[in-house]
């Protein structure tokens, strides 16, 4: 976003008791500009010392999609920006923080329903609504994080309405002063923070775009970076027999007044296949695979005006896929042999062939550091042409945005909440192609919990934490998600974690090498780990990871 563009709106304010649809957008532009100008910083605060701190980044991507939804929303409408704000952070959240940020902006939507504009008093009232839908989409609510620092800044907002202030601009500098102060607190509410010696990240972040909003309120300029670049995250999938039936990938959106959500996606259905169509009355995504593009895209554009119009042969995609893969042996896919569809979560080459060697349909890019979105996993489900679909996250961080595509999709969908890609890897090993898919998404699940992961990578940063002490640059275990060992090799750490895992006691270990690492590399590691783990059956599996150089479970 240019900074020149911020500076103009910030002389555009007039506050006073209340705030419009306009002094809104203002307001989101210039907490997202600041929140970007802190992303790095905030994402150095992540608790562990492992290369994919990035709440800051997923806040900030998270913070663009609504930027862009908001562009159609009328500025003389306060409830229609706010509820433009919430779905457009809802289909572009990445990662929990940003889905908690959007079930924030949910909920302070569903606050300013119906109003032009809004004073104090109003705010406060959305503000503790945003809080009660941010707590209620987390399935297990820890205090300490970004739903206390929501809270707190809610709590503060109707302290002093109840004080008899009801002007917008004094509450909202009550709401920023609060939620600094709880930010700042978070370490004495979690343990984890206080070892690590940061304060909860999301928590920071939302801090930042409320102090950003409240510096464009005041008139003050807020210096924009750069505008991070949006990751692209395309989604792979196995090539079924039904996308070949299909002629042409057509995807666009509509914008415009009144839109019938429901029509439009009858007629989609009617046309053709893989059909994805949501949004709401002034803005619908559509996604289609037709014969008939022309039909299609005449049909939209009497209906508003069209954007992002995108349409792809499958044919030539086909035969360059072909190409590729003919000295691949095909593999049938879960849907194929049970009509079950699977969507997984996984980076890497290596990693990707072997899901693909399991029979996944779908499989979304992303894991460390590129968090799909809840959109992208969206399509991927909509993409599937089962109506029955399993969605491995194989990631915490990405089991929320999933969990909220499987209530924006119309199919029966489970989310087996997978953590790491190995948990994803044996979940996958368990299905059962004979039974059904609430079966299977309990034997999965199950599958999953009975399998150990560690993973070895490098500190960037100093940190003590859990009773260990650990250097920036050092290499580093983590055992289930639990900073573990620490040492100056590879092999030291690996050793340490094996021990950590009782490893004697299980019958397989896999060890997965990332792009950082090679198979002669990964072979002498082994090689010297069954020097004392001899019973065990060793695996060795190119997994192409970036970021860490094994990925090792025990089974």
């Amino acid at each position: 976003m240019p900074e020149d563009r911020i500076e103009d709106r910030a002389t555009e304010p007039s506050p006073g008791r209340g705030c419009t649809g306009r002094e809104l957008k203002g307001f989101l532009e210039a907490g997202t500009a600041w929140l970007e100008a802190h992303s790095a910083s905030i994402n150095a605060l992540n608790v562990f010392p492992v290369p994919d701190g990035d709440t800051g980044t997923n806040m900030v991507l998270t913070m663009h999609a609504a930027l862009e939804e908001i562009k159609a929303a009328p500025d003389d409408s306060a409830a229609a920006v706010a509820h433009a704000t919430a779905h457009g952070a809802l289909m572009g959240a990445r990662g929990n923080s940003g889905v908690i940020l959007s079930q924030l902006f949910r909920g302070l939507a569903s606050g300013l329903d119906g109003k032009a504009q809004f004073d104090g008093a109003d705010f406060a009232a959305a503000l503790n609504e945003a809080s009660i839908t941010a707590y209620k989409g987390v399935i297990k609510p820890v205090e300490g994080t970004i739903l206390t620092v929501g809270r707190e800044a809610a709590e503060a907002a109707q302290a002093v309405v109840d004080e008899g202030q009801v002007d917008f601009l004094p509450v909202l500098e009550r709401v920023v002063a609060a939620a600094k102060d709880s930010v700042a607190r978070t370490p004495l509410l979690l343990d984890v923070l206080r070892d690590a010696g940061v304060v909860d990240a999301g928590g920071q972040g939302l801090f930042i775009i409320l102090e950003g909003g409240l510096k464009h309120m005041r008139g003050e300029p807020v210096e924009a970076l750069e505008a991070v670049e949006e990751m692209a995250l395309p989604v792979e999938g196995v090539t079924s027999e039904v996308e070949k039936e299909w002629g042409y990938c057509t995807e666009f959106m509509i914008k415009g007044q009144d839109l019938n959500l429901e029509e439009v996606k009858e007629r989609m259905i009617a046309w053709g296949d893989s059909v994805l169509v949501v949004g709401d009355e002034h803005t619908i995504k559509v996604h289609v695979h037709t014969f008939r593009p022309g039909e299609v895209i005449g049909y939209a554009s009497s209906k508003g005006t069209l954007h992002d119009i995108k349409i792809d042969n499958m044919q030539d995609q086909h035969r360059e896929y072909l190409v590729m893969a003919e000295e691949a042996t095909p593999v049938p896919s879960a849907e194929e042999m049970s009509g079950i569809a699977t969507v997984v979560v996984a980076s890497g080459a290596g990693l990707r062939r072997v899901f693909e060697s399991l029979g996944v349909g779908t499989i979304v890019p992303g894991g460390q550091t590129m968090n799909p979105s809840t959109q992208e996993l969206l399509q991927a489900i909509e993409k599937a042409a089962s109506r029955d679909v399993i969605v491995l996250p194989n990631n915490g961080n990405v089991l929320l945005a999933a969990q909220k595509a499987r209530e924006l999709s119309q199919k029966n969908v489970v989310v087996v909440p997978s953590e790491t890609i190995p948990q994803g890897i044996s979940a996958l090993l368990s299905l059962n192609y004979q039974a059904g898919l609430e079966k299977n998404a309990q034997a999965m699940e199950k599958a999953a919990q009975s399998v150990q992961t560690a993973e070895v990578t490098r500190a960037i940063r100093s940190v003590k934490i859990n009773g260990l002490e650990v250097e920036e640059g050092e290499i580093i275990g983590l055992l289930n998600g639990d900073l573990t060992a620490s040492g100056k090799t590879i092999e030291e750490v690996v050793s340490q974690i094996l021990e950590h895992m009782d490893a004697a006691q299980y019958e397989i270990i896999t060890v997965y090498y990332g792009e950082d690492a090679t198979q002669s590399q990964a072979e002498d590691l082994v090689r010297h780990m069954k020097e004392k783990y001899s019973e065990q059956e060793w695996e060795i599996i190119d997994g192409g990871q970036p970021h860490y150089w094994y990925i090792i479970s025990a089974e």
